[in-house]
């Protein structure tokens, strides 16, 4: 499963839609309302933004992120992947076949 951030709804549908077309993503569910509070060029700063939560194969994680690079608006977009250690095996199954 990979986390990536965006600006507003419109960006976070846009990717989404995209990466599963591609079959780099067999589902991506969005997560509006994060109030997110980071430091960027040594400031602190305060936004909102929608959390995409997106369901992808391990040897599909590297075309992924190449494709979040090209298609998201930010400067330095958070791309961070958490292994899948275990789940109910069709539904993994079923994320292996999607992203094929």
């Amino acid at each position: 499963m990979l986390y990536c951030t965006c600006p507003d709804d419109a960006t976070a549908a846009s990717i989404a839609t995209q990466i599963v077309e591609r079959g780099l993503a067999a589902c991506v569910n969005r997560v509006p309302g994060l109030t997110s509070v980071y430091k960027w060029q040594g400031e602190l700063r305060t936004g909102t933004e929608v959390l995409l939560l997106i369901k992808t194969a391990a040897d599909r994680t590297a075309a992924l992120t190449a494709a979040l690079l090209s298609l998201h608006p930010y400067e330095l977009p958070e791309i961070i992947v958490v292994p899948i250690s275990d789940g109910h095996q069709p539904y993994l199954d079923w994320i292996r076949d999607c992203t094929r």
